[in-house]
């Protein structure tokens, strides 16, 4: 991810693509695009020119910064944040993600919805509602 993202693009991305759907299984693909393939836009490359560095205070003028770790993406969402809040890579991909800037902060949740459930079952299997997790019961 870290060699598509940063080392083939060094000038940056517009938007990404569905390139980086190539393979997935195809009812995921189905799922997050519907069939519309669109490759991403790079920023043009800046012939005879230094790269672009982003230092503390230019990027404050940032509308939204990525950084890769090696356990995930941390989004930082508000011009000038320091940090953001960590999307572990294991995140299932069809969770839908708010981009209201000001929730995107350490301290709390990431601002996402949980999957759509399933539209078809297996045959001889029978739905299994949804609970909210209960608490443990500590032991003194």
């Amino acid at each position: 991810m870290a060699a598509y993202l940063i080392d083939d693009a060094p000038e940056g991305w517009s938007y990404l693509g569905t390139e980086l759907l190539d393979g997935a299984p195809e009812a995921l693909r189905q799922h997050l695009v519907g069939g519309h393939d669109e490759p991403g836009k790079r920023y043009p490359a800046r012939a005879n020119e230094p790269p672009l560095v982003y230092t503390e205070r230019a990027a404050s003028r940032l509308n939204w910064a990525y950084v890769l770790h090696p356990d995930g993406i941390e989004v930082i969402g508000e011009p000038g944040a320091g940090r953001g809040p960590l999307v572990t890579w294991g995140t299932d991909p069809r969770v839908r993600f708010r981009d209201t800037a000001c929730l995107w902060r350490p301290d709390q949740p990431i601002p996402a919805t949980t999957p759509p459930r399933a539209t078809t079952r297996t045959p001889g299997t029978a739905a299994q509602p949804m609970t909210a997790p209960t608490a443990r019961p500590r032991s003194h």
